[in-house]
């Protein structure tokens, strides 16, 4: 035996070529010299096994090892050895041994132990660990194939046939960790292991883990096992399965979607989830999830989408549901059947210049929220809104023209609204006297502009149970209008603006309604006459506009300067009388009281104005700021607050009104406090006096003697603000939070979201961030009269909307949303969320505790996504509650 290197403390590196390690590494014809080198420090025994130094000049010319002959078990690559203490070779049984953080590099394969043997004649290198002095292991073997990790006490791994068996190894796949207590590598790619166990927790200990009686593992592909069983904290549980296949690999990948356990007492006890996702390349997916219930309740949900790269994006969710709630044989026993279809798509506006088609459809019947979606947000939204549109812009001219269909639904009334087709054409603004390529400064009749704008629609709007019966299609009404405006802007006394305009527009209605009153029935009965009927319309109007500033500057103290920014509005407009032709009175009841109506009453456009009108209209709106002294800025100092952002008055008068010429005032104004506090408000104020039935008359408030512009009949406050508390966790600066890192999204696309696989709040939750807080209030108003019409009565809304965190302990998180009627004093919708920190897995408790969607749900499901699906649900839903 030859002790090659020993150094205390410092490392030391052999480069050796296996070659020739191998006891045939030359034929026996043929003599070779075995050199070995070694980076060490000093050491008194080096100088034993180097060469003898003479006095001749060494040769510079290197060796010729293309004449080597090589034996056929030679490897074909170097191994790279270093130990911390010392390096033995054992000559004559051809086998080198590591001490004390050692490690061994042979291509991609690289293994660090604390014990380290090389079998020369073999090529099996042996890896293990001793016991410290407190008896805990030091340094137990790891060993790297390729992007694998395998950390095990013993390792025997064989270079030449690229097998091994390894003892008690954990290695990572994915967001998991598979242990075994034996494991064989046959290749690269494969590893064999006995008795061992899945998990996602990284404990030591796990806390839970799937036992596994054998399994094949291919990297970055699947797990293969049998004899699987659940057990948490090592106590098994009945969860057994006899084999399983476990996918490793990441991208898009087909295959089965497990299943959610729940329990309801109306529909019974339940698979939610249970699904197939479909992957046919980068194009093209779709997933199919669905529940079924042992009281017979089930749906399915489709969930399609497709995309193209610099072309288009869309999905689609179609869901249909049965669902049964009870025993069919006792009177509350309830059956619904519900649909319900979304479908967003988008092209990308490259692929055809001027060419846009998007699509935004969201419809179904009016209980399928109420029975099938659990998400407070989509079940309290009870309207659908659909958009599908075509448009086209000819690139070099002012002209577009856009194709689409509108629908809206009101899932409380049922009320639906759908107009199909409707056709816009405009064109944009043009300058006629101005040419082409014209350039300077035009002349004042050179800034006239001319526009066109044309709509033409066909709507109809019914109850839901009427679709497709005769009684709906008689409700469609179709109308076409179209508009030529002309404006025209000229500056006026140096700081005024002057903008006169003209308005020409025509209606073309497709029927007329003429009611009469019915003395028998006691109600008013209509007949229609169908053709068709245009109308003309002629505006003509000019405004007056400029900015005044008032500037205010402080010489001493922290307030710089103050500017206040006064915006007046004044303009005049005249409509003659092209409309009370078509304008008629009725009788409404059997006291002979008339009512005046139009014969366009109900159409899509609405009727031609009544009467002539020539007016004023006039407003003012303020905006005021401050500049004050600041030390995050190093350069001026200065820092810009906003003490009103607006505050606006508006108002009209009309001059060919019989009585009540002036309109009432108008006011608005908003603000931000202290950079966390929004606050608007606004106002109506009625500048008339009333008689005892509470009826403006003829004469102004202030006509009354009283200094006052009116009475304030109705008006709203509304403020809103957040506080959160610092992260306990400092994030970098590149890393974005979760609220700037989440993609804006639609609507539309965060409810398919919702539906295709249900949100746990749970898996929202930050824990590093202690508390938050959003609150928000209102006050709204309206004075009116009361039924007797005897004296004024005033209605008040006013609520307060608040939702928050806090960290209960580090590991426990409640989360409450609700708020406060103060007109009916009672909660609003209240949605309580306790969530658990349990480490590997999260627990999560909801409860809604009253109201009509009052229920009770508990979660649990594992951390990681991959198993995501493998979680606990009970819940108790409103209908369950009421029995």
């Amino acid at each position: 035996m030859a002790l090659l290197s020993k150094n205390n403390g410092k490392s030391s590196v052999i480069g050796l070529l296996l070659c020739l390690l191998s006891s045939h590494l030359l034929s026996a014809q043929q003599t070779s010299t075995l050199s070995a080198s070694a980076n060490a420090g000093k050491d008194t025994l080096l100088p034993a096994i180097r060469p003898l130094q003479t006095g001749s000049v060494s040769d510079t010319l290197k060796p010729d090892t293309s004449l080597i002959r090589f034996s056929k078990d030679a490897l074909d690559a170097p191994v790279q050895y270093q130990a911390h203490d010392s390096i033995v070779m054992d000559m004559q049984s051809q086998k080198i041994y590591l001490y004390d953080q050692a490690r061994t590099t042979y291509k991609n394969y690289e293994l660090k132990a604390d014990r380290i043997n090389l079998d020369q004649h073999t090529s099996i290198v042996t890896a293990y660990y001793v016991l410290d002095s407190l008896g805990l292991p030091h340094e137990a073997p790891v060993f790297k194939d390729g992007q694998q990790t395998f950390l095990s006490d013993t390792i025997k791994y064989d270079f030449k046939t690229k097998k091994g068996i390894i003892f008690n190894t954990t290695t990572q796949q994915g967001e998991g960790f598979l242990h075994s207590e034996k494991s064989k590598i046959v290749n690269n790619n494969t590893v064999f292991g006995a008795n061992g166990w899945y998990t996602t927790c990284d404990l030591d200990t796990p806390h839970f883990a799937i036992h596994i009686g054998q399994a094949k593992v291919i990297a970055n592909k699947l797990i293969v096992a049998r004899n699987a069983e659940l057990e948490f904290e090592g106590v098994p549980t009945p969860l057994y399965l006899p084999f399983f296949i476990f996918p490793l690999s990441t991208g898009q990948r087909t295959g089965l979607l497990p299943p959610a356990y729940t329990v309801t007492q109306q529909k019974g006890i339940g698979l939610t989830g249970l699904g197939y996702y479909l992957g046919m390349g980068p194009y093209f997916d779709m997933t199919i999830r669905g529940d079924v219930y042992s009281y017979g309740s089930w749906d399915i949900t489709i969930n399609p989408t497709y995309r193209k790269r610099y072309r288009y994006s869309g999905s689609m969710n179609l869901s249909i549901a049965n669902t049964r709630f009870g025993d069919p044989k006792t009177p509350d026993f309830q059956h619904s059947k519900d649909f319900r279809i979304m479908w967003s798509h988008s092209i990308d506006p490259k692929a055809h210049p001027g060419i846009n088609f998007s699509a935004s459809v969201n419809a179904g019947t009016s209980t399928y929220n109420l029975y099938n979606v659990t998400d407070p947000q989509i079940r309290l939204n009870n309207t659908l809104n659909s958009s599908i549109a075509f448009s086209k812009t000819w690139q070099g001219s002012p002209f577009n023209l856009t194709l689409s269909a509108n629908h809206s639904q009101n899932t409380s009334t049922r009320q639906v609204n759908i107009a199909f087709p409707q056709l816009t054409f405009t064109m944009n603004t043009v300058y006629p006297f101005q040419s082409r390529n014209f350039s300077g400064i035009p002349k004042w009749y050179q800034k006239i502009g001319v526009g066109y704008n044309m709509q033409a629609s066909n709507s109809v709007s019914f109850i839901d149970t009427e679709f497709l019966k005769p009684s709906f299609f008689k409700k469609f009404q179709s109308g076409i209008q179209h508009s030529i405006p002309i404006s025209l802007s000229l500056p006026a006394f140096k700081y005024f603006t002057f903008s006169p305009s003209i308005g020409l527009s025509q209606t073309f209605y497709t029927r007329k309604m003429f009611l009469h009153f019915d003395p028998k029935l006691n109600k008013l009965d209509s007949t229609y006459q169908y053709g068709f009927f245009p109308t003309t319309q002629l505006t003509t109007g000019a405004s007056f506009s400029t900015r005044l500033y008032g500037l205010v500057q402080f010489k001493h103290g922290k307030i710089k300067a103050i500017r206040h920014v006064l915006t007046p509005t004044i303009g005049v407009s005249y409509q003659p009388d092209l409309g009370s032709k078509y304008y008629y009175l009725v009788q409404v009841d059997t006291n002979g009281y008339k009512q005046q109506v139009s014969v366009f009453d109900g159409s899509i456009y609405g009727p031609p104005a009544y009467g002539r009108f020539g007016g004023l209209n006039f407003g003012i709106n303020n905006n005021l700021e401050m500049k004050v002294f600041s030390k995050k800025d190093t350069v001026n100092h200065e820092k810009k607050i906003q003490l009103l952002n607006t505050f606006s008055i508006n108002s009209a008068y009309n001059f060919y009104a019989d009585s009540l010429k002036l309109s009432p005032f108008s006011l608005s104004a908003s603000t931000t406090l202290f950079d966390k506090i929004n606050l608007s408000a606004s106002g109506i104020i009625d500048p008339y006096v009333q008689d005892s039935t509470g009826r403006d008359i003829n004469r102004y408030v202030w006509q009354t003697g009283r200094y006052s512009p009116g009475k304030l009949r109705s008006g709203n406050i509304a403020l809103s603000t957040s506080f959160r508390s610092q992260s306990n966790e400092k994030k970098s600066a590149n890393q974005p939070t979760q609220e700037n890192a989440t993609t804006e999204v639609t609507t539309l696309q965060q409810e398919q979201e919702m539906l295709a696989r249900p949100r746990n709040f749970a898996d929202m939750v930050d824990f590093s961030i202690p508390w938050s807080l959003n609150m928000s209030y209102s006050l709204s108003f309206n004075r009116t009269r009361t039924p007797d019409y005897k004296r004024d009565t005033t209605i008040f809304n006013q609520s307060l909307i608040f939702s928050g965190d806090f960290n209960l302990t580090p590991k426990w998180k409640v989360s409450i949303s609700s708020g406060f009627d103060f007109r009916l004093r009672q909660l609003t919708y209240t949605t309580i969320n306790l969530t658990r920190d349990l480490h590997c897995w999260r627990m999560n408790i909801s409860i809604i505790p009253y109201g009509f969607y009052k229920s009770f749900s508990i979660t649990i499901n594992p951390v990681a996504g991959v198993l995501h699906d493998l979680k606990f649900n009970r819940t108790r839903q409103f209908y369950d509650l009421f029995q």
